[in-house]
């Protein structure tokens, strides 16, 4: 039986080596290339010419000689999804960069379009206005003219259903190709902070993550530590928050680093972890914490509490994160983090993920016109909405509200 030709197209490309995109990419690869035929559209830019290999694990890799990220994000997936046409059946597109072209796709090809939106990207603080206005406009392009979009997180469904009254696949990112590392001598060495209590955050420097609210509640609790790692000298916020935060002798800022057992020796070993995210939807960083039993203390937005269930700690300002961190006993943070790991365990390992994306390049061979769910707070009866196990629908708060 010939198999379905996939494209997987907006990640800067595999083998992985950026963020969570390309480990989801990777993941579906090592886990559905026995069923499915990829190619994997990649970043010359990112692999130098010894690593520019032409498959890897069954998928085939083609490179495009642009950044898959910024502003030439744009072209760069314009670009993957015109080669993409040619031998490909079914397109997987990451994000909403390239969106534009997804109405001349349906007419013009057969081709079935799945398209992640990534959050709610045009949210983010680091966008100028300009480009808010294309991401927010390339949103709506993205899910009108799939055939199936996806949300990571059913917060993330909960908005694109009020905004566009349709009704998203919810399909999370996995965790379990985290690290469970223990400390060896030369690691207490490189590492001081490994011997004693100490918080630990990992993510892109940006002011949607809250890093000048973390550091600040850090610099006035001297008694515990904070190791941050991120791309600290990706912008002016970053450089400037690190000249301010490297004087403070309980704070750690790092630059970003993809050796898998040294990133999850920094984590798995932290007594709990800070997730400061403001705009997005379920982010990789914060599945992986869980993974690795980490209690979490997450900034209070809607998408973060439906990630945890709601059950970590929440904070919403400089004032409510230093309570925390001044008043959370040990016990709390055992408690919360095997809470973390049940959940990780039942929803975040890449097997299921995996399936669930199995089951949706079936299911979109035979999809046609989307299904308008015409205002469905309002059409759609709450006993219905719990008999389709969609019983979030009922919540009308917008992704960015508290709940």
């Amino acid at each position: 039986m010939k198999k379905n030709r996939i494209a997987i197209i907006g990640t800067v490309g595999i083998p992985a080596k950026y963020g969570g995109f390309e480990t989801l990419t990777e993941q579906l690869v090592s886990n559905l290339s026995d069923e499915f035929d990829f190619t994997v559209y990649c970043s010359k830019k990112k692999y130098s010419k010894e690593e520019r290999i032409s498959h890897y694990k069954g998928a085939k890799l083609e490179y495009i000689n642009l950044e898959a990220n910024g502003v030439q994000s744009i072209l760069y997936d314009c670009i993957s999804i015109l080669k993409s046409l040619k031998n490909n059946d079914i397109l997987l597109i990451l994000g909403v960069a390239g969106a534009f072209m997804l109405p001349f796709i349906k007419l013009f090809t057969n081709k079935k379009i799945i398209i992640s939106i990534d959050g709610i990207e045009w949210k983010r603080d680091k966008w100028s206005f300009f480009a808010k206005f294309y991401l927010f406009w390339a949103e709506k392009m993205a899910v009108k003219y799939s055939h199936f979009d996806i949300s990571d997180n059913e917060s993330i469904q909960d908005y694109t259903a009020m905004r566009y009254e349709t009704l998203s696949k919810v399909i999370e990112y996995g965790a379990d190709h985290t690290l469970q590392v223990k400390p060896n001598q030369t690691d207490y060495l490189k590492y001081t902070f490994l011997n004693g209590n100490y918080a630990v955050k990992v993510c892109r420097i940006e002011p949607e993550n809250n890093i000048h609210v973390v550091l600040n509640a850090f610099s006035l609790n001297s008694n515990t530590n904070l190791v941050v790692i991120g791309n600290w000298e990706n912008n002016e916020y970053g450089k400037s928050l690190k000249i301010k935060y490297s004087a403070f002798k309980n704070i750690f800022l790092y630059d970003p680093i993809y050796d898998q057992r040294e990133i999850d020796l920094i984590r798995g070993n932290a007594t709990f972890y800070v997730h400061g995210h403001s705009a997005g939807g379920t982010n990789p960083s914060l599945v992986e914490a869980m993974f690795l039993g980490l209690p979490v203390v997450s900034f209070n937005v809607s998408y973060n509490k439906t990630t945890t269930e709601n059950k970590a700690l929440y904070f919403s300002n400089e004032l409510e994160l230093t309570k925390i961190i001044q008043n959370v006993t040990k016990n709390d943070l055992k408690t919360l983090g095997l809470k973390m790991k049940s959940i990780a365990d039942r929803r975040y390992k890449w097997e299921i993920i995996a399936e669930k994306y199995k089951q949706l390049f079936i299911e979109v061979r035979f999809a046609g016109k989307k299904t308008s769910l015409n205002n469905p707070f309002s059409v759609i009866k709450n006993d219905t909405l719990d008999e389709l196990n969609l019983s979030h629908l009922k919540y009308t708060n917008t992704f960015y509200e508290k709940r």
